[in-house]
C-alpha cells in the first residue's frame, strides 16, 4: 500500500514522497525524471515493498516539493544535495539508488561523490554526464534528438507546455508510441494515467523547466556556446558503485551511442540492453525492470 508524507531537509526544502514498506528495512530510493513525478514508481514499490522500504520523492521542483523560482536553485550541486539530505534521513546508507531520466543526472552526481551512501546504482536511460557531454558536442544525432532541451530553456515553455491542455508535452510520449496498443509495451498512456499527469503538471512547469535552464549540458548553438567549454576532471564523474544500466534501445531522446564508453568512468559495471522499448520503459515493462533489479539486488 503506497503511503504519502512530506519531508523537510535540512537545507530548508521540503519533498512531497511516495513509499511502501516497513521502516527498519533495507531502502530502496527511486528517483524519477521529466515531466514524471514520483508515482510513475508505485508498482516498483510496491513489488518490492515485503523486504524493503521503498521511497520515491518528488525532486524539487515537482508536484508539491519545494520549488524555488530562481534557476539557480536548480544547479546540479543544490539537488544533488537534496537527495544527499534525504538518504540521511533514511538511515544514512541505501541498498540501491534506482533512478530514470533527470534522476538518473542527479544519481550519478551523487555516486561519484557519495558511494559510501550506495550499495548499488541502477540507472534506467539516463546519459552519464561524461558521455552526454561528448555527444551534445560531437554528434548530430545526439543534437538533433536533444534540440526539445533549448525549446525548454525558453523563458516562456512552462506556459507554451501549458496551453491547450498540455498539447505540447504528451507528445514527449506518444511520439514514442505510449498510446499505441498494437506496440509491445504501448498502449499504457490510457485515461487515467492521463489523469495523474495532468493533475502534477497542473500544480506547476517552472520547476521541471528549470532543470533545463540551470544545466549548461543541451546541444550547442553555436562555436561559443557554453557546453563547448564544459570540462568534467575524471575523478569528480568516476563512479566505483556497482552500476545496473538498463537501456531501452528505442528511445529517440538517447541514442544507444551514449553507452560507448561508459566503463571508463564505471568500472563496475553491467548493461542489459532492451530491444524495442523505449525511454518511458519504466510504464511500458514494469515486470521487466524488477526483475532486472532483483538480480543486481541479489548479485
Amino acid at each position: 500500500m503506497i503511503e504519502t508524507y512530506t519531508i523537510t531537509l535540512g537545507n530548508g526544502i521540503d519533498l512531497s514522497c511516495r513509499a511502501a514498506g516497513r521502516p527498519g528495512d533495507p531502502v530502496l530510493v527511486f528517483l524519477h525524471g521529466f515531466p514524471e513525478a514520483a508515482f510513475v514508481w508505485d508498482e516498483l514499490l510496491e513489488h518490492f515493498s515485503d523486504r524493503y522500504r521503498c521511497v520515491a520523492p518528488n525532486l524539487r521542483g515537482y508536484e508539491r516539493s519545494s520549488a524555488p523560482p530562481d534557476v539557480e536553485a536548480y544547479r546540479a550541486k543544490h539537488l544533488v544535495a537534496d537527495i544527499s539530505s534525504l538518504i540521511d534521513s533514511l538511515g544514512g546508507e541505501l541498498a540501491a539508488l534506482i533512478a530514470h531520466d533527470w534522476g538518473g543526472a542527479l544519481a550519478w552526481g551523487l555516486a561519484a561523490h557519495r558511494p559510501e551512501a550506495i550499495r548499488r546504482l541502477i540507472i534506467v536511460n539516463s546519459p552519464h554526464p561524461a558521455t552526454f557531454l561528448r555527444e551534445l558536442r560531437h554528434n548530430p544525432v545526439q543534437q538533433a534528438a536533444s534540440a526539445y532541451m533549448n525549446f525548454l530553456c525558453r523563458p516562456d515553455a512552462e506556459a507554451l507546455l501549458s496551453e491547450n491542455d498540455f498539447a505540447r508535452l504528451w507528445p514527449f510520449f506518444t511520439n514514442m508510441g505510449a498510446a499505441d496498443p498494437a506496440r509491445e509495451g504501448g498502449g499504457w498512456l490510457t485515461d487515467e494515467v492521463r489523469d495523474r499527469y495532468r493533475a502534477v503538471w497542473t500544480m506547476g512547469l517552472r520547476g521541471g523547466c528549470n532543470y533545463y535552464r540551470a544545466s549548461p549540458l543541451r546541444p550547442p548553438l553555436g562555436a561559443g556556446d557554453p557546453v563547448m567549454k564544459v570540462e568534467f576532471a575524471p575523478a569528480a564523474v568516476t563512479s566505483h558503485v556497482p552500476t545496473l544500466v538498463i537501456w531501452a534501445e528505442d528511445d529517440i531522446a538517447l541514442p544507444v551511442a551514449l553507452l560507448d564508453g561508459l566503463e571508463a568512468y564505471v568500472p563496475d559495471l553491467r548493461v542489459v540492453r532492451v530491444p524495442g522499448a523505449t525511454h518511458w520503459i519504466v510504464h511500458e515493462r514494469p515486470a521487466f525492470v524488477s526483475a532486472e533489479i532483483e538480480r543486481a539486488l541479489a548479485g
